[in-house]
């Protein structure tokens, strides 16, 4: 058979409803659309955190956040933690990064177990199991000690000079007196100083076409991690992407009135932070929005490239490709910004999938209504590649069965989120200790419960209000559904996520017959009995 491939594509902050497939009036995305019109396109597919770091920890082992540990930007990943690159290597399938990863080394764990981290090991590990041919999590200000990733020597070298060309360059326009700073929300109307074959998704784009035209030479199969790191902020775009579109093309915001009526305390804290202030004006949503808008369009456009150059090399009818996003981006909606609670704005991500086998001719262009979650792609990629997904290690199941109309199948009765908010100000603002700042969702496709330690719950019912601006949770008529939905939470909480040394089969295998062969006779009276055992065990 002929090789198979996987080209997993993940940009960062994309809206699940920022897709002209997904029905966005104004955005137009014909390459992902071409891509959703060959493989299927699932509507309600959530991620396991709204946040990077804890949420691609969870696509890279395929495993919930109350497993891997990983619960904010730059927690450490454990040294032991099992991922798909593991999975991966023992399959004989490069895992390879272009990208961002947000991932953060267990330097401790290194250290104590005496790893040199330029060993082969060592990189293993320090990068989430995957080969870094490119490694750049995309944020790095001047303040943090940027400009030492090889995209800034590349600006450099094409004449963008600079202590820090990410930042200057890259993620800055022009102002009378000087830089208009990216970071700065009144200068994303601006246009990006950078030329636009140069910024940082062309750029990574033509890493990832340079990998592989370097994997053809290699001939091990491989899984491409392209890992864009828009339209995550800082919010400005390049010439012509700047000025596609205007205030025009901005959606009302989804928010009601009265959900600033005294609201849960936890959504309230959020709604007071700098960026749900800011990102709750209408005129600061009027500059945002379109500049986001043309960062999405700029990596459709490459995503036409790219795919075109997997017709060049041969490679389309080997490649499963998925598209989606590490979280969405609230935009104002609900009068919040950034991405830090479970609206579907924020939890929900687009998930397209393109299996270009036979078996999923029955399922092209069609849309999947079922609850996926994050944790899934991983054992789909081992599935993919002929490997049998470990379910005592990784959480998630495979989409292949899905792809290829297996309707027929059990699927999940829920998806989970979580969150850990202890490392920002909402946390003070509550009185909160760090190991009491955690949030819980639990999504049966039309309740959404939000479990908050300390606080009563939050409530919402889909089926009635899809935009989600009441909260039922303070509703004693809803104390039966609240109840029902903390069941299935504390089902899903007390199900073991720690034995991942002792897989499944050799438990099954496991039994009497077994402790017999090893000499072990717990509970026989006589040397009789145990002859009868062991010829009934087939033993002699």
């Amino acid at each position: 058979m002929t090789a198979r491939n996987v080209l997993w594509i993940m940009c960062d902050q994309l809206r699940f409803d920022y897709l002209s497939c997904a029905g966005h009036g104004s955005l137009a995305t014909p390459n992902i659309d071409r891509l959703a019109a060959r493989g299927v396109r699932f509507t309600r597919a959530y991620v396991q955190s709204p946040v990077c770091g804890p949420s691609r920890m969870s696509f890279y082992t395929g495993r919930y956040m109350r497993s891997h540990g990983a619960n904010w930007n730059q927690f450490p990943l454990r040294v032991d933690e099992p991922t798909l690159g593991d999975a991966s290597k023992a399959l004989g399938v490069r895992n390879v990064l272009v990208g961002k990863t947000h991932m953060r080394a267990d330097d401790d764990g290194l250290d104590r177990l005496g790893i040199d981290r330029a060993s082969d090991i060592g990189v293993h590990v320090s990068q989430c199991g995957f080969e870094p041919f490119e490694r750049d999590d995309g944020l790095h200000p001047t303040a943090s000690g940027g400009g030492r990733t090889r995209y800034d020597e590349h600006l450099r070298a094409r004449g963008f000079g600079g202590a820090n060309p990410w930042e200057d360059w890259a993620n800055a326009g022009d102002a009378e007196g000087g830089l208009a700073s990216g970071w700065l929300l009144a200068h994303a109307d601006k246009v990006a100083r950078v030329d636009e074959a140069e910024s940082e998704t062309p750029y990574m784009t033509r890493r990832a076409m340079e990998f592989i035209a370097d994997a053809a030479r290699d001939g091990r199969p491989w899984c491409l991690h392209l890992s864009y790191i828009k339209p995550h902020w800082p919010y400005i775009a390049p010439a012509p992407y700047h000025a596609l579109y205007g205030p025009a093309d901005v959606k009302p915001a989804v928010r009601d009135a009265a959900e600033r009526v005294d609201p849960h305390p936890v959504y309230a804290a959020f709604m007071d932070l700098r960026v749900s202030r800011n990102m709750a004006r209408d005129e600061v949503r009027a500059r945002v929005i379109p500049a986001y808008m043309g960062l999405i369009k700029q990596i459709d456009d490459q995503l036409g490239e790219l795919f075109a150059f997997l017709e060049s090399e041969g490679l389309a009818d080997t490649t499963l490709v998925a598209f989606t996003s590490d979280h969405g981006d609230y935009l104002g909606d609900h009068w919040l910004g950034e991405k830090d609670l479970f609206h579907d704005c924020s939890v929900k991500v687009p998930l397209i999938v393109y299996d270009p086998s036979p078996a999923a001719d029955g399922t092209r262009g069609t849309v999947c209504d079922r609850l996926v979650e994050a944790i899934d792609l991983a054992p789909t990629i081992v599935d993919w590649f002929g490997g049998r997904p470990r379910p005592n290690v990784m959480e998630g199941r495979s989409l292949l069965p899905l792809l290829h109309g297996r309707t027929d199948l059990p699927w999940r009765r829920y998806a989970v989120s979580e969150y850990d908010f202890s490392m920002l100000e909402v946390r003070a603002a509550l009185g909160l200790a760090p190991r009491d700042s955690r949030l819980f969702m639990l999504f049966d496709g039309r309740w959404k419960l939000v479990h908050a330690p300390g606080f009563r719950p939050m409530l919402f019912d889909l089926a009635d209000d899809p935009d989600e601006v009441r909260d039922l949770g303070g509703d004693p008529t809803h104390a039966p559904e609240i109840a029902r939905l903390r069941d299935l939470l504390l089902d899903w909480a007390l199900r073991d996520h720690a034995r991942v040394t002792m897989d499944d089969d050799a438990i099954l295998a496991y039994g009497p017959a077994t402790q017999l062969e090893r000499g072990v006779m717990i509970g026989y009276t006589d040397e009789a009995e145990v002859a009868q055992a062991r010829a009934d065990y087939g033993l002699d």
